[in-house]
């Protein structure tokens, strides 16, 4: 008899974590490293968070809060995104969580049977179609094209939708790729889905508020109201409040659902930290004036990330809408080898080769279901970006 469980046999390492611990490694061992690897803002935690976090120490709020998480910050979280995106969640439709990863799991775990097919629109953040498996669905991978900007289309997920599709999962703005969708190009996926009162839709708005060049990210409910019954709204503090080490995520849906999801929660991690729970309430319901200050940084470094890549040959670089990822095809750098002698045949050799003789670590496409490419995280310094991108055209030049 097995000792470990089949369903572990489901799901991978993360690849993007292995890869940033591989480069921490390599760090560790006097390398010259630039990992743009991991999906984490290089900013600090605000100040005024900080000290939220300190003050409730200092008050002793160290005891269990409600599983869902404090009244308080359950309102306040029902209050911004009702202020950010036109709706209208009460705290009784939230549920916080130990990060937006818990929030993805607790959801299919609780609504998942044998069976149940989930919608995964490719490039797709690794964990999609892992914690799916986990919870005994099955990951229907749509494999989206570059031509559309890399987003799901209408005829595409009508083609997808089965009597056993219980969700389609949307992630605008998208890791790995940046895209985010237009209200118009949502309203053709709520069209399609108003066709089919079964399925259910999971939309991970964690980089909403980071998009650029004026564009304003939309959620699913503020759309189409009418699916407002069947959509869970995820959210979270780590990508826009740079709290990824605080652990505080949420989702947003009908109250018969949320009671399933504290059920849920309240058999496995119970309440998330308290402290974090302070510090997140002082970030939703404080200044947000300090986050467009970190878009403009990020828009420079977009900017200098895609036209540096665009440079180097056997690059291509889209120009994405938000997050702070770009998603460039290697493409035109198959069947070559580098200066090191490594046969670049798949993306995975590519990312493999560019760290180990450059020192520059990225994420290879095929962990984001889409061979082919491979992720930058422009989330670091302008200076380590320009150097790094250095790099990166220099092995390019060097293949033969």
């Amino acid at each position: 008899m097995p000792f470990i469980a089949d369903r572990l046999n489901r799901i991978l390492p993360s690849q993007t974590i292995a890869i940033t611990q591989k480069a921490r490694a390599l760090k560790a061992e006097g390398r010259d490293i630039i990992s743009l690897s991991a999906g984490e803002p290089d900013f600090d935690t605000p100040e005024f968070i900080k000290e939220a976090a300190i003050a409730a120490i200092r008050a002793g709020e160290t005891k269990y809060t409600d599983v869902a998480g404090t009244q308080a910050l359950r309102k306040a979280v029902a209050d911004r995104l009702n202020n950010d995106f036109g709706l209208d969640y009460t705290a009784d439709e939230i549920c916080v969580s130990t990060g937006g990863k818990q929030v993805i799991y607790n959801v299919m775990t609780a609504t998942l049977n044998a069976g149940d097919e989930v919608i995964v629109p490719a490039p797709a953040w690794v964990s999609y179609p892992d914690i799916v498996a986990l919870a005994d669905g099955k990951p229907v991978v749509v494999q989206t094209k570059p031509e559309n900007g890399f987003k799901l289309t209408a005829n595409q997920l009508r083609w997808a939708i089965t009597p056993r599709t219980k969700w389609v999962m949307l992630n605008s703005p998208c890791n790995p790729t940046g895209a985010a969708y237009t209200e118009d190009e949502l309203r053709a996926l709520t069209d399609v889905l108003l066709d089919y009162p079964h399925v259910w839709v999971f939309t991970d708005d964690i980089y909403a508020k980071l998009a650029y060049d004026g564009f304003v990210a939309k959620t699913i409910v503020q759309v189409e109201p009418r699916l407002r019954d069947r959509t869970v709204t995820m959210n979270g503090v780590s990508k826009a409040y740079a709290m990824t080490g605080w652990r505080i995520g949420f989702s947003a849906a009908p109250v018969s659902l949320t009671k399933q999801l504290v059920k849920l929660q309240g058999q496995s991690t119970s309440n998330p930290c308290s402290i974090a729970q302070a510090a997140a309430l002082a970030a939703v319901s404080g200044p947000q004036d300090f986050i467009a200050e970190m878009v403009s940084v990020y828009q420079e470094r977009r900017n200098l990330v895609v036209s540096m890549l665009n440079e180097a040959p056997g690059l291509s670089c889209h120009t994405p809408e938000g997050a702070f990822y770009v998603f460039p095809s290697m493409q035109g750098t198959l069947g070559k080898t580098s200066r090191g002698g490594a046969r670049i045949d798949s993306d995975e050799a590519f990312v493999t080769a560019l760290l180990e003789e450059t020192g520059v670590a990225a994420v290879h496409g095929a962990a984001f279901l889409t061979p082919g490419y491979f992720r930058v995280s422009y989330a670091t310094s302008t200076e380590l970006l320009r150097e790094a991108c250095a790099r990166i055209q220099s092995f390019c030049q060097g293949l033969s």
